[in-house]
This record gives structure tokens, sequence and C-alpha cells, in this order.
């Protein structure tokens, strides 16, 4: 079973550990939801953008946490 996973960025692309910890999904739909709930606080933190993966494949990203750059 495939397993979804966010990876947190500043905006020049360096991993960042994000202030809410997050699950490992087992749907895009549920991380998708998930970062919906939530980028308010990860950008709060010092995360920039994200990108979503399928297991080891970037499926998108980078994606903007910044509501005026979505």
């Amino acid at each position: 079973m495939a397993a979804w996973t966010w990876r947190f960025e500043k905006a020049d692309g360096a991993e960042v550990r994000p202030a809410v910890q997050p699950e490992e999904f087992t749907t895009q739909g549920d991380a998708e939801s998930w970062i919906g709930e939530h980028w308010k606080a990860l950008q709060e933190g010092g995360a920039d953008q994200v990108r979503l993966f399928e297991d080891t494949a970037e499926i998108y990203g980078p994606m903007s946490l910044h509501a005026d750059e979505a």
C-alpha cells in the first residue's frame, strides 16, 4: 500500500521540521485534507512550501503555504 507524505521546506527548498507533526496518509485525499487544515500553523512554524510524495515519487510541489502566492 502506498504511503502519502509531505516534505516541508523554506522558500529556498531547504527541508524544515514541521510545526505540526503529520502522519503517513493512505490516500492522496487524506494528505490534502490534512494540509488544508494545518497549512497556517505550518507556515507560522517556519515552513514556506510543501511537496507531496507517494512513497518516494514526488507527485507535486513546491506548493506555497502563503495565501497571497497560492
